[in-house]
């Protein structure tokens, strides 16, 4: 070996460390870094598939929920005119709770599946931040609760 040996030299458990775990601002060039800061990977990419999905429950049933409720008033204003396009008179509430009813399911099933899938993971640094996605589909189920009961007690 020569006194001017390159990195080919050093062993691969080395390198590897060096090269996953660069340091950080303020920290020693050591490589102090503890195993318990370190990102895991896997579980992130887990956690942010499942954001995903749950944007993706939230944006279905953002359209059932607005959509149901549109075509109930469509449907209410045509029968308010005496239009001839509502045969019966309880067709726009049924269309509304339908669509709603989908809606506000498809909600509360996308944000207990997100639940459980957290609590599956075992990681309480993810429970303990606050989930954003996690935060509007709540607040998308209890909308579509009430805007499926406003609906449904109208003709009740």
């Amino acid at each position: 070996m020569t006194t001017g040996t390159t990195n080919a030299d050093t062993p691969n458990s080395q390198r590897a460390a060096l090269v996953a775990a660069p340091p950080t601002i303020g920290e020693p060039a050591g490589g102090t870094r503890s195993h318990e800061d370190l990102p895991n990977l896997p579980m992130v990419n887990t956690l942010l598939a499942a954001d995903r999905t749950l944007m993706a429950w939230t944006r279905t049933s953002l359209s059932l929920l607005s959509f149901g409720f549109t075509i109930y008033k469509i449907l209410e204003g045509f029968q308010d005119a005496g239009g001839r396009f509502v045969v019966r008179s309880e067709t726009p509430r049924n269309v509304g709770i339908f669509l709603t009813g989908m809606g506000t399911l498809a909600m509360v099933m996308g944000t207990v599946e997100y639940w459980q899938l957290l609590k599956q993971l075992h990681q309480p640094r993810i429970l303990m931040r606050p989930r954003y996605p996690l935060i509007v589909a709540v607040v998308m189920s209890l909308s579509g609760m009430i805007l499926f009961s406003s609906i449904a007690s109208k003709f009740l």
